[in-house]
C-alpha cells in the first residue's frame, strides 16, 4: 500500500495515525512540534518522522497523498499555500479537519489551475475514535475517491461502513457542517431535560441512573447519553464544572447556511446562541434591558448605583 503523508498531531490527527498504522498501513508524519512526531514515531513501527514539509513531501511516492488535519483558518489556508508550492500535478490534498466547506470549493479550485486533486473529508468519532473508528464524509472527484478509499476503510469502524464518498467537493465538509449543527441540537436538548430534572423539588431524582435506563429501549438513546451517564455516575452537582460552553466554526457555519438557503432552523441556532449566552455575551444586553424595566417601570436593579441589590420584580 502506497505511503501518505499527515500533517497535523493533534488529538484527532494523532490518533488517526494510530489507528491507520495498527492496520498495517505506513504513513509519514508531520507536526509543527518536532517532538510530537517523532514521538509519536517511536511508539508506531509504521510511521517515520519528516522535520518539514519539504521533508515530507520529497519522502512520499508519486504520486503523492498528503492528508491535512489542522484547524481551520490561518493554519490550513497557510498549509495549503506552503503545500502548493511543493506538490507535483497528479498529486492529492486532502483536508481532514474541519473547515467552512466554501472554503474548501475555493481550496480545491485553486489547487486544480495546479492540477492537484482535493478531497474534503469531515471526519466524527472524537476521542474514541482509535478504538471505535471514525464517521468519514468526504468530497471530491470519483478518481479521488477511488484514491483515498483504502485509508477512510482503515479509519471506518468497518471497511463497509462508517464512510461515505458524498459527492464533489465541499459536499464532504458541508454533510460534516450540518453534522455538527445536529449536534449542537442534541447536545442541547439533554442539557435543558437534565437541568430541569435536577431542578425538580420533592423528587430527589437519579440523574445518573434516568441517564443510563434511558439507554436502553428510548427512543432518546445515543452515545451522547451514554457519555452522559458515565460522568453523572461520578459527578452530578458539577460543582467544580464553570457553565462556559465554546463553539466552534461549525454551528456558526450551519446558522449561515440556514439563512443563506432560505431553510428555518430554529433548534440548531438557538443551541448555538445557548453557548454564546453561556460565555457572557448576552451580559450587556441583559444590563440594558434591566435598566430600561427601571427606566419606565422603576423596578429594582441587582447592583444598582442606588445600593439596592435585589432583583426586580
Amino acid at each position: 500500500m502506497q505511503e501518505i503523508g499527515l500533517i497535523g498531531l493533534g488529538r484527532m490527527g494523532a490518533n488517526m495515525a494510530r489507528r491507520l498504522s495498527r492496520a498495517g498501513l505506513k504513513l509519514a508524519v508531520y507536526n509543527r512540534t518536532a517532538e510530537v512526531a517523532h514521538k509519536l514515531a517511536q511508539e508506531e513501527h509504521n510511521l517515520r518522522a519528516a522535520e518539514s514539509y519539504e521533508e515530507l513531501v520529497a519522502s512520499l511516492p508519486a504520486p503523492r497523498i498528503a492528508w491535512l488535519m489542522l484547524p481551520a483558518g490561518e493554519a490550513t489556508e497557510a498549509a495549503l499555500q506552503h503545500l502548493a508550492t511543493l506538490l507535483s500535478p497528479g498529486d492529492l490534498l486532502v483536508d481532514g479537519a474541519n473547515a467552512y466547506y466554501q472554503d474548501s470549493m475555493r481550496h480545491a479550485e485553486d489547487l486544480a489551475a495546479k492540477g492537484i486533486e482535493f478531497v474534503d473529508a469531515g471526519v466524527s468519532g472524537g476521542v474514541w475514535g482509535l478504538e471505535n473508528g471514525y464517521c468519514i464524509m468526504f468530497g471530491g472527484s470519483d478518481a479521488a475517491a477511488a484514491r483515498v478509499r483504502p485509508w477512510m476503510e482503515a479509519l471506518a469502524p468497518t471497511p463497509a461502513t462508517g464512510w461515505l464518498h458524498t459527492g464533489p467537493v465541499g459536499s464532504g465538509h458541508y454533510t460534516k457542517m450540518v453534522h455538527n449543527g445536529i449536534e449542537y441540537a442534541m447536545m442541547q436538548a439533554f442539557a435543558e431535560g437534565f437541568a430541569l430534572m435536577r431542578d425538580k423539588p420533592g423528587f430527589n431524582l437519579d440523574l445518573a441512573k434516568i441517564a443510563e435506563l434511558w439507554q436502553h429501549g428510548s427512543v432518546v438513546r445515543s452515545w451522547l447519553l451514554d457519555l452522559t451517564a458515565d460522568f453523572l455516575a461520578k459527578d452530578q452537582a458539577l460543582e467544580a464544572i464553570e457553565p462556559y460552553v465554546s463553539d466552534s466554526g461549525e454551528g456558526r457555519w450551519t446558522a449561515l447556511a440556514s439563512i443563506e438557503q432560505g431553510i428555518p432552523t430554529p433548534v440548531m441556532t438557538l443551541a448555538l446562541m445557548s453557548r454564546f449566552d453561556s460565555q457572557g455575551r448576552a451580559d450587556y444586553g441583559n444590563k440594558l434591558l434591566a435598566m430600561m424595566r427601571k427606566g419606565f417601570g422603576g423596578h429594582a436593579v441587582v447592583g444598582d448605583s442606588g445600593g439596592h441589590a435585589v432583583k426586580g420584580g
